[in-house]
C-alpha cells in the first residue's frame, strides 16, 4: 500500500512558489486549510492566484495571504463575506473574477477529471457570460466554461490514514473534493492520522492516488471564524415574518428546498416534522435542521450557506459542492426561495450587485435561479429611499432572465399567469393604493 509522506506545516507551504496558481479547500472557514494557509503567509510567497470559493474572512485563511501582498488575483464566487477581498477588488490592488459557485465548483470537477471544458445555462444573459464563447443547445443559450487546474492544492479533511485516503466531516467536503483531484501537487491538512485500514472503505471521500503529502493539524474556535458559535436569540421585524410565513404557504410536503440568505432563511424557523419539507443548502446537505439551541457552532455543527451552524434531520446526507450544483441544475431542486433586488415585468431577477456598492459576490445565486423549478422572491417592496424594486425592466445586473415565479413582498404577492406580470394577494395591512403607488411595473390585478 501507497505511503504519503508527512510533512510540517512549513515544509508544505514551501512547496508554493511564486507565481503558482493555488486551489484552497473550504466554505468560508468550514474545511478551510486554514493552518496551511496561515504557513504560507508566514513564508511570504508572492503574485499568487488564489482560487476559492471565498479569500477566507479578514485576516483569516485566504483574507491573511491577502493582507500580506501576496496575492495577485483571486478566482471565486463570493467575495463579500470578506472586506479586505471587496476592496482589493474594486481599487483594482488585486486582479478578480467572479465565477457562480456552482460554475466554479464544475470547472474544478472538471480540470481535474480532465475535461477541457463545458456549457452551462448558468450565468447566461448576465455581466458574468461576457466575453465569454456561448452556444444555443436545445433551444436554450449555454456558456462555455474552460476546466480549472492549479499547481498546488491546499484541502482540508477530518482523518487521513497513511495511504491518503481522505474522510470528510459533515458540510467540511464542500470543495476539497473536487480540488484534491484539480492540482499538481495536493496537499492534505488533517485533524488526525491513522494506519491503513481504520478507516472502513465506505467512509473513504477522497482517495489516496490523489493525495501527495499529508499534514496533521488541530481546528480550533479561533480558526473558524464567524462559523464559531451561534447566537440562539434573534428579533425578527413582523413584516420579514408575514413574507415567510406566506412563502411556506407555497411549499409542499416532501418538496426539496433551497432557502437563500436574509428574509428566505426564516421559513426555515417555520418549518416543523410535520410539514415533510427537505432542506437543501448548496454547500454540500440535505435535511437541514434549525439552528443549535446550545450555542455550539461548526466545531459541532454542519454549517448552512450562510455559514450559520444548523443541526441534521433524520435521514440528512452529506456531499461535496460539484455534486450539490448537480442537484440544482439537474432540476433536483423543486422550490428555491431567494432574496431579490428587482424583478421586473419580464420575471427577470437581479439580486447579486449593485454598482458602488461593497458587494462583489454572486454565490450560488445563478445556478439556483436558473436550476430551481420554481422560483419565489421574497424582498421589501421599495428601497429605503421609497423607489420601486417591481420595475417595468431591471436596471441593476441581470442574475438571470425569466425565471421568476413569485414575489412576495411586504405590501402583496405577484404572479406571472401567462407571463404576465399580476397582482394576485395583499399582504396583511397592506393598502392597495400603496401596492399601486409603489410598484413602477406594469401589473394587472387579480385579487381573489
Amino acid at each position: 500500500m501507497k505511503q504519503v509522506p508527512i510533512i510540517d506545516l512549513e515544509t508544505a507551504a514551501k512547496m508554493v512558489k511564486d507565481g503558482d496558481t493555488l486551489l484552497q479547500g473550504g466554505f468560508g472557514m468550514t474545511g478551510n486549510p486554514v493552518h496551511l494557509m496561515h504557513a504560507l503567509a508566514e513564508i511570504g510567497t508572492k503574485n499568487l492566484t488564489f482560487i476559492g470559493n471565498n479569500t477566507g474572512e479578514a485576516g483569516l485563511g485566504g483574507g491573511r495571504l491577502l493582507r500580506n501582498g501576496q496575492l495577485k488575483k483571486m478566482i471565486g464566487s463570493f467575495f463579500t463575506s470578506n472586506p479586505d477581498a471587496v476592496k482589493a477588488a474594486q481599487s483594482g490592488q488585486v486582479e478578480y473574477e467572479l465565477l457562480p459557485q456552482g460554475t466554479l465548483a464544475e470547472a474544478i470537477r472538471a480540470g481535474g477529471a480532465g475535461i477541457g471544458g463545458f456549457y452551462t445555462p448558468t450565468s447566461a444573459g448576465t455581466l458574468i457570460a461576457q466575453g465569454r464563447e456561448t452556444k444555443i443547445i436545445d433551444g436554450e443559450e449555454q456558456v462555455f466554461i474552460k476546466g480549472i487546474r492549479g499547481n498546488v492544492a491546499f484541502i482540508r479533511a477530518w482523518r487521513a490514514d497513511t495511504a491518503g485516503n481522505l474522510q470528510y466531516r459533515m458540510t467540511e467536503n464542500n470543495f476539497n473534493k473536487a480540488m484534491a483531484t484539480a492540482a499538481d501537487l495536493v496537499i492534505a491538512e488533517v485533524e488526525e492520522i491513522v494506519p491503513v485500514g481504520e478507516i472502513a472503505p465506505e467512509f473513504i471521500h477522497t482517495q489516496g492516488c490523489f493525495v501527495d503529502y499529508l499534514v496533521e493539524a488541530k481546528i480550533t474556535l479561533e480558526d473558524l471564524g464567524s462559523s464559531a458559535s451561534v447566537s440562539s436569540s434573534k428579533k425578527v421585524d413582523e413584516n420579514r415574518m408575514n413574507m415567510a410565513k406566506r412563502a411556506l404557504q407555497e411549499l409542499q410536503k416532501g418538496d426539496v428546498v433551497n432557502l437563500g440568505i436574509g428574509i428566505p432563511t426564516l421559513v426555515a424557523d417555520l418549518i416543523t416534522e410535520e410539514h415533510g419539507i427537505i432542506l437543501h443548502t448548496e454547500n454540500g446537505m440535505l435535511g437541514v435542521g434549525p439552528v443549535p439551541t446550545d450555542g455550539g457552532g461548526a466545531m459541532d455543527y454542519p454549517v448552512n450557506a450562510g455559514k450559520i451552524p444548523v443541526t441534521a434531520l433524520k435521514g440528512s446526507s452529506y456531499f461535496d459542492s460539484a455534486d450539490s450544483f448537480a442537484m440544482i441544475r439537474g432540476k433536483h431542486i423543486d422550490v428555491a426561495i431567494m432574496g431579490g433586488l428587482e424583478c421586473d415585468e419580464s420575471a427577470n431577477l437581479a439580486n447579486w450587485a449593485v454598482p458602488n456598492k461593497p458587494l462583489l459576490g454572486v454565490g450560488g445565486a445563478m445556478d439556483l435561479a436558473k436550476g430551481a423549478k420554481r422560483l419565489i422572491i421574497t424582498m421589501t417592496h421599495t428601497n429605503p429611499d421609497g423607489s420601486a424594486k417591481i420595475v417595468p425592466s431591471c436596471v441593476l445586473p441581470l442574475t438571470a432572465a425569466g425565471v421568476v415565479d413569485l414575489i412576495i413582498t411586504d405590501l402583496a404577492v405577484f404572479a406571472y399567469p401567462a407571463g404576465k406580470l399580476t397582482l394576485i394577494e395583499l399582504m396583511p395591512n397592506a393598502i392597495l393604493e400603496d401596492v399601486r403607488a409603489k410598484t413602477s411595473a406594469n401589473f394587472i390585478e387579480k385579487l381573489g
